[in-house]
């Protein structure tokens, strides 16, 4: 009972989603996996039919469905109904198995009248359609030389001697068999011009051979190696073996846009057999119904075949409901429709049926762009008006509507299109060639007015015109009306450059500043370093929480107000370090702390990496810096790849980890397998795991990026819950297709920020995905979901203004990752924020120390004593204050 229930939900859930979107192509396949497997006859042949008008259906959907029928098949009736989905079933794909349970199908029909030339008139077609399949083509030969020699007669031998001289003719595998096979059938010697023929299909087999084997080694879809085959066939120019290998590459990627356009552009330009042309477009826009370029070829197909005008306003009216992903696919197949309309109409007659057609489908089409595209996409698609200002040429040029067109274009210039040069001298040449001279200055005179990017090219187009037609009045006008607006355009440019110009000095200013903080900050930095040195060194028995502190955390930064003594030790204190709440400064001789630093350095020795061994290394990155013994930790990680022979951690001065390190592995295969690890987190953060390339010896090698172009098989998610995992997303995301791969969008840390990137194996079911899943709710969060189309990486318009010659300029072409930490400013966020008009006080921050003058070349030169007796001088007045 249980199990009836859950069958009755699965397929009321199936048929739900169904009635949403009827072009949801793995729904339909799971609703007839389902009937069939409860045994629903009457159902699942409902099902099979609704999607079969949809979709061409796949080997596997076909042969199901025919042995089904032919279970169920009884008497006469229903063996012609099984006739006709066979002659359904080989329309869809050129199937070789298929073909071959036709015709054994057929075979027990043969007590009726006609039965024996009904069966060979299957075959004979078989072999036209599937004959030449190098590798499934045989069996059909076979086949039908096995039914001529159960039916044989006396007279009947010549047709199975033209059965084998025909295969022996046409280049298969296993041939040599093949041709043994009539040597021993046969009582005569082969004959001479059959040997020939054989000699010539073997060899052409040798050279079909190559492409043959590709194909057997290669993974599903083989795309590739088809590609390579139809070229090879192309080259031979055979029509009917060009036909059969599309057809075989389209069996095995019917979901590949740019293989169908391929095989119909072929078919319209060499073959031009209607019904072949015309089912293979047809068969194309029902596998992918989401390319506009595909129905664009079949309205035009059909225009070229002359067929029926009703026909071709249905499949137009398909294409409108087949779910583009793109507002400009929909003003595209717009503007296929519109000009097969257009070359419908007679213009010789004032008025006519097909000429009112044209013209609703204009006025429809805007009204479509608007409310449907718009609503959906947040964009007509169609910015420039294109349709609008075809309509208006048509109504120029052919209706001679003059006023008809002018109000189109003052439509479009109200669209947002008035700022621009081009826009209004398309209007001013449609002026010029149907209009007046009226009309046209008119335009000019607007244009002029209103033209934002290009001015002067307008303002001379005026005046060109009025030198050759107008009066002095119009001439005196016209140079006043441009002087005027070439004026103001002036005045604008000069305000904008002096804008411009002063936020490059206020920039300048901020940059100057910020280097004074910089330099000032870190010398005060240190020197308190210094003496924090020398009051431990002085103290070595008596190790107080300042002491303590700053040996813990020698990166801080020291804040004004931190040296405050506790109540109850203030007196001590101040006996102890003296007025300024520090120790008197007691520095080591220079020469004694190079040498310190120096036996620091000692300790740690320098990592060279030997870009010989760059093939077995790689390089991993973005591991957490508080990683204790970092070649224990990752060995085990490593060496489940391969055997490794050495780790080597970067460490910095002070022996602290820097992120980084190189494994080295013993062969090139361990280090390629190593790749897979990339972004596994460890202690928290994902690890990044790249190739070891010396981009100075490898200057054109390129690292992986995200791609930034349309996707069209991938979607973009965003608003997701922080705590929704990678599995629980692709558990939703896989009902609405195959997913290929998700990625989880991740800081550098590891911690998600609500985003996603779903690919999926075709545009199709990504499509789908996307209206089912758009505004789903997620936990509570309602998430946006849609095409992935990342934007461009956006550089600065200049580089900062008063940057001396030969300065490090910012690096703005980024790694594999985008913008690591490393290439971030290193200014401390105080500096980074906006500089306010005058000092702040006691409440605010910090009040700007006192610096050098802002011109370097005023400030005197000075000793390193010196130097270090002002900074000396500026802490004192900062503990004062």
């Amino acid at each position: 009972m249980n199990s009836f229930f859950f069958f009755g939900e699965a397929v009321g859930y199936q048929v739900s989603e169904l009635s949403i979107n009827a072009f949801d192509y793995n729904c339909h396949v799971d609703l007839i996996k389902l009937l069939r497997q409860e045994g629903e006859l009457i159902k699942l042949r409902r099902a099979r039919q609704k999607m079969s008008e949809l979709f061409p259906l796949t080997e596997e959907i076909w042969l199901d469905w025919l042995k089904d029928e032919i279970k169920i098949a009884s008497d006469g009736s229903d063996r012609e109904k099984v006739y006709e989905l066979f002659e359904r079933a080989v329309k869809d794909y050129i199937c070789p198995e298929i073909w071959l349970e036709y015709a054994q199908y057929s075979i027990g029909g043969i007590g009726q009248e006609g039965g024996i030339e009904k069966v060979r008139s299957i075959f004979e077609r078989a072999l036209t359609a599937v004959g030449l399949h190098v590798t499934k083509g045989a069996a059909m030969w076979e086949a039908y030389r096995e039914f001529e020699n159960a039916v044989l007669k006396t007279a009947q031998l010549e047709r199975v001697h033209a059965l084998f001289r025909r295969q022996l003719g046409v280049p298969l595998l296993d041939m040599e068999a093949t041709y043994a096979e009539y040597e021993e059938w046969s009582d005569d010697p082969i004959p001479e011009a059959v040997t020939q023929s054989y000699k010539k299909a073997l060899q052409q087999m040798e050279k079909c051979k190559p492409y043959e084997e590709a194909l057997l080694v290669a993974e599903t879809p083989k795309l590739a190696e088809y590609q390579a085959y139809i070229d090879f066939e192309l080259k031979a120019g055979d029509p009917a073996r060009i036909q059969l290998i599309f057809e075989r590459a389209l069996a095995e990627n019917c979901l590949v846009p740019d293989l169908w356009a391929r095989y119909n552009q072929y078919l319209d330009r060499q073959l031009k057999m209607k019904d072949l042309v015309l089912s293979a477009h047809d068969r194309a826009v029902r596998n992918c119904p989401w390319t506009v370029g595909l129905w664009n070829r079949y309205l035009l197909a059909m225009e070229r075949h002359g067929v029926d005008h009703q026909i071709v306003s249905d499949n137009f009216e398909k294409a409108l409901n087949a779910g583009f992903i793109q507002a400009t696919d929909y003003v595209e197949i717009w503007q296929a429709y519109l000009d097969y309309l257009r070359r419908r109409v007679d213009f010789k007659q004032d008025s006519s049926k097909e000429l009112e057609e044209l013209r609703a489908a204009f006025a429809r089409a805007l009204e479509y762009l608007k409310q449907e595209v718009e609503e959906r996409f947040s964009e007509s698609g169609d910015p420039s008006c294109t349709i609008m200002q075809n309509w208006a040429r048509v109504e120029a040029r052919l209706c001679n509507n003059m006023q008809k067109a002018r109000e189109l274009w003052d439509s479009i210039m109200t669209k947002g299109n008035a700022k621009y040069a081009n826009m209004w001298l398309e209007y001013y040449n449609l002026e010029r060639a149907h209009g007046d001279t009226q009309h046209c200055r008119k335009a000019l005179h607007r244009a002029v007015q209103w033209t934002s990017d290009y001015p002067e090219h307008v303002c001379e187009v005026l005046l060109t015109l009025e030198r050759i037609e107008g009066t002095l009045e119009d001439w005196d006008s016209a140079v006043q009306k441009t002087e005027n607006r070439l004026a103001r355009v002036n005045e604008q440019r000069v305000k904008a450059a002096e804008k411009e110009a002063a936020l490059a000095q206020q920039e300048e200013k901020k940059s100057e500043q910020r280097k004074r903080a910089r330099a000032e900050k870190r010398a005060f930095k240190k020197m308190r370093k210094a003496k924090a040195g020398d009051k431990r060194e002085a103290d070595d028995d008596d190790d107080d929480a300042w002491g303590g502190e700053e040996e813990e955390q020698p990166s801080k930064r020291p804040r004004a107000g931190s040296s405050l003594p506790l109540a109850g030790e203030e007196e001590s204190m101040t006996v102890e370090l003296g007025l300024f709440g520090r120790s008197a400064p007691t520095e080591d001789p220079p020469s004694k702390q190079k040498e310190r630093a120096a036996a620091v350095k000692k300790e740690m020795p320098k990592v060279v990496h030997d870009s010989n061994k760059d093939s077995v290394t790689v390089f991993v990155s973005n591991l957490p810096y508080s990683l204790a013994e970092p070649d224990v930790k990752l060995r085990p990680l490593f060496e489940a790849c391969g055997e490794v022979t050495e780790i080597r951690p970067i460490f910095n001065n002070r022996g602290d980890f820097r992120g980084y390190c190189y494994v080295e592995f013993k062969e090139e295969k361990a280090a390629l397998q190593a790749l897979s690890l990339d972004r596994k987190t460890v202690d928290g953060r994902p690890m990044f795991v790249s190739p070891c390339v010396d981009k100075n010896k490898n200057p054109d090698f390129k690292v992986f990026r995200y791609s930034t172009a349309l996707e069209k098989h991938k979607l973009f998610i965003s608003g997701l819950p922080f705590s929704c995992t990678k599995e629980e997303l692709e558990e939703i995301c896989k009902v609405h297709g195959s997913v290929k791969d998700l990625r989880l969008v991740t800081n550098r840390a590891g911690k998600p920020k609500g985003l996603a990137y779903v690919e999926y194996e075709n545009e199709a079911q990504a499509s789908q995905a996307v209206l089912k899943m758009d505004g789903m709710t997620i936990k509570e969060n309602v998430i946006k979901v849609a095409i992935s189309n990342p934007p461009q990486r956006k550089l600065p318009d200049r580089p900062e203004a008063g940057r001396a010659a030969g300065a490090l300029v910012p690096r703005q072409v980024y790694g594999a990752r985008g913008k690591g930490r490393t290439q971030l400013s290193l200014l401390p966020r105080a500096l980074q924020r906006p500089a306010n008009p005058g000092p702040k006080t006691e409440n605010g921050t910090l009040q700007t120390l006192p610096g050098p003058s802002s011109t370097p070349t005023e400030a005197p030169k000075m000793s390193n004593a010196d130097f270090a007796k002002m900074l000396l001088k500026k802490q004192r007045r900062l503990v004062w204050i």
